[in-house]
């Protein structure tokens, strides 16, 4: 597991957003901008991709005990400063504010119940059925060929 992977699970599993972090490794002195922080977040085949670095990540660590705990002089609560970072993300309501999607039928007479769908309209094709009672025997296109690559079995 690369170092990326591991920066990429801790700022999943923490619910932690690029400024987040940018703050987090500020707590160890350690100076990132965000742009540089989402180069690690990138795909690998991505051309502004970069490696995330021991250095990087060693610091990352060293400032999330920092950011969780607090320190001997002030700490803190874990479970605190998580339910914080969770309250912090806002909720999706995408079911009250998009109106309920109802699929029409193509043809309008064919969607109704009570009338038989017009003449007018083209017919459904019928699935196509292969008849397998006459089959033809394989023909054999191309020779079999024996390849030699200069090794003798004996």
């Amino acid at each position: 597991m690369t170092n990326n992977d591991i920066l990429k699970k801790l700022r999943v599993a923490l619910m932690l957003r690029d400024d987040q972090i940018v703050e987090i490794l500020e707590l160890v002195d350690f100076r990132i901008t965000k742009s540089e922080l989402g180069a690690f977040f990138r795909a690998e085949d991505h051309e502004n991709y970069m490696e995330c670095g021991d250095q990087v990540l060693r610091n990352f660590l060293n400032g999330l005990v920092i950011h969780l705990r607090g320190t001997k002089e002030n700490p803190k609560n874990p479970n605190e400063v998580l339910a914080k970072h969770k309250a912090e993300i806002p909720k999706k309501d995408s079911t009250k504010e998009r109106p309920e999607f109802k699929a029409s039928a193509k043809d309008a007479e064919k969607g109704r119940g009570d009338k038989a769908p017009s003449k007018t309209a083209p017919a459904a094709k019928k699935p196509f059925k292969k008849n397998n009672t006459k089959t033809a025997p394989k023909v054999q296109v191309v020779e079999k060929v024996v390849y030699k690559n200069g090794k003798n079995k004996k």
